[in-house]
């Protein structure tokens, strides 16, 4: 797998994510973001040595992506697919099936080795005081400075 794909991502190409919120904590879960994916694609293979396509799937609110790359001459494609968001439904439909594409390549695969991560309070929003704790988290995942901690609790100061 190329070098571009397997290396970590990085703060600013993740998205953290309510999963829910109850008991007094709010769990948060890392996403990779859609301009990363384009960024890390473009990186390892150049613009012209990638490409993506869509099709509708499963009851109709679903998009498969397929992300292929220029191999040998020949084009590999791998897919994954997605349904259609609350939120910009057909956009979110699109950019969720082709970050799950990307991963199939490799990318962003890190995310699953997380710790729980989960912020003090039940939260609609993630605070604006745990943004910057969450970079922090980032940048010590990647210096491996975790270690083997399953969960991390974050608190306002």
């Amino acid at each position: 797998m190329n070098e571009a794909l397997r290396k970590k991502m990085q703060p600013h190409e993740i998205e953290w994510r309510i999963q829910n919120s109850r008991n007094n904590k709010t769990i948060v879960v890392p996403y990779i973001n859609n301009r990363a994916v384009m960024e890390r694609f473009d990186e390892a293979f150049n613009p012209s040595g990638w490409k993506n396509e869509f099709e509708r799937w499963g009851n109709g609110s679903g998009v498969k992506c397929g992300l292929s790359v220029m191999c040998d001459g020949e084009w590999i494609t791998k897919y994954d697919g997605a349904d259609e968001t609350n939120i910009e439904p057909t956009k979110g439909g699109f950019s969720d099936s082709m970050k799950r594409a990307a991963v199939q390549w490799g990318l962003g695969r890190d995310l699953y080795d997380y710790p729980r991560v989960m912020i003090e309070g039940e939260h609609k929003y993630i605070p604006d005081w745990a943004h910057d704790m969450l970079n922090k988290l980032v940048e010590a995942f990647i210096g491996g400075k975790l270690g083997d901690r399953k969960v991390i609790i974050l608190k306002e100061k």
